[in-house]
């Protein structure tokens, strides 16, 4: 059986565990601030702030910025429910716009058909590691008519004077934009060490800070207190003799990232440009060669003149598919050893979303890229003979449900 994404957990990662639980910081402290430093130096963003989640950042920010019930947050119907339900956890209301066919992006187009008084955050995700056109989506919420429409209601609103872009960055640690690496590349960005990421901390998150005309350093410290219950001081700080007394100084959140897992995420971050992150582009370009043949094969794109993937996921598609065929496609490969996924099932369809009024059919290009969607397996460990068995099985699969 050859699985869709196991982590690659080697004697280093369990060195480095091992050596955290003897230090007796098991929770936040050292080891989880340089992870802090180490992430900020590769992304070139301002700060830096792990979490327990990326989950967690995203919805922390919303809530830093004032979003409130009534107000919207633009976001692409293809994503994980997690992009979305922070919004309603906010109270505020989840405005979902179709994506582009070829790489399942958000369409910059209808973001800003979908712009109201009412929206406070665009919610850009990079797809598979493929990071958005921030280009235009920054152009875009900082032009005059946009800003004009712009309702500030809290300080940080009025002090940035516009729609602020959170990007949902789970997938693309590492990709490239302009020259410039994710993380760097708008106000926020937000990252996933989700056990399936590129790079893990087995579960984890980090909000890149890049917010122009704010003192980031001072939104960290701020962020840090919020996401520790409130308390003024964490474990590491009261370590300091008689420096034990702390303050509540807010009702906060549980949110904080442990040492055990930021002594991972340093292993994994000291080696993802050398091994990582060529290893999974080499496993892309060995599928992309495989399926090349192939007439009924959408191969993905990973790589343009201004941007280059991550390599998340290897997101294939089949010419001339049904729904109903992709899924029985998937099950002869399943049957055959290989486990695949779907990356996403568009929120619209998910039963809480549908039975809030929202329709598939108003997103007609994430419909499709779903209904034909087959992501293949991606992982450090998976060997070259692997990839061919994957390539050759996927193919019968498809023959045979498609003659």
């Amino acid at each position: 059986m050859i699985p869709f994404s196991p982590p690659h957990i080697d004697q280093k990662i369990i060195d480095e565990v091992v050596d955290t639980l003897k230090s007796g910081w098991i929770t936040t402290g050292p080891k989880t601030k340089r992870f802090e430093v180490a992430l900020q130096k590769y992304t070139g963003c301002q700060r830096v702030l792990c979490l327990n989640s990326a989950t967690a950042g995203l919805e922390i920010m919303l809530r830093w910025y004032g979003v409130k019930e009534g107000d919207e947050v633009i976001l692409p119907a293809y994503t994980y429910s997690a992009t979305a339900n922070v919004i309603v956890h906010c109270g505020a209301i989840p405005v979902f716009v179709d994506v582009n066919k070829d790489d399942f992006n958000i369409s910059i187009t209808k973001m800003a058909e979908a712009i109201t008084s009412k929206t406070k955050v665009i919610m850009p995700v990079d797809f598979g590691g493929m990071p958005c056109d921030y280009e235009k989506i920054n152009d875009l919420v900082n032009s005059e008519a946009i800003k004009k429409l712009f309702d500030a209601d809290t300080e940080q609103q009025k002090k940035l004077g516009r729609i602020m872009v959170l990007s949902d960055a789970a997938h693309s640690i590492g990709a490239w934009y302009h020259g410039q690496r994710v993380g760097a590349l708008t106000d926020v960005s937000v990252i996933s060490f989700h056990a399936v990421k590129n790079l893990t901390t087995a579960e984890g998150g980090a909000i890149c800070l890049n917010l122009p005309g704010f003192d980031n350093d001072d939104i960290y410290a701020k962020l840090a207190v919020t996401t520790l219950h409130g308390q003024n001081k964490d474990a590491l700080a009261k370590t300091v003799p008689g420096n034990w007394r702390y303050d509540i100084v807010e009702a906060g959140y549980k949110y904080n990232m442990p040492d055990i897992l930021a002594s991972i995420g340093l292993v994994e971050l000291a080696r993802y440009d050398t091994e990582t992150l060529p290893k999974r582009k080499a496993i892309c370009i060995q599928y992309l060669e495989g399926f090349l043949k192939q007439p009924w094969a959408i191969a993905p794109c990973f790589e343009t003149p201004q941007k280059e993937s991550s390599y998340h996921l290897y997101p294939l598609r089949i010419k001339n598919c049904t729904e109903a065929q992709r899924d029985d496609i998937i099950t002869v490969i399943s049957k055959n050893g290989v486990s695949v996924n779907v990356h996403f099932i568009p929120l619209p369809m998910m039963s809480f979303y549908k039975n809030r009024g929202y329709d598939m059919a108003d997103y007609p290009q994430a419909k499709n890229n779903y209904e034909i969607e087959i992501s293949l397996p991606v992982y450090f460990d998976l060997t070259s003979e692997q990839i061919d068995f994957v390539i050759q099985t996927v193919s019968n699969a498809v023959k045979e449900i498609l003659g």
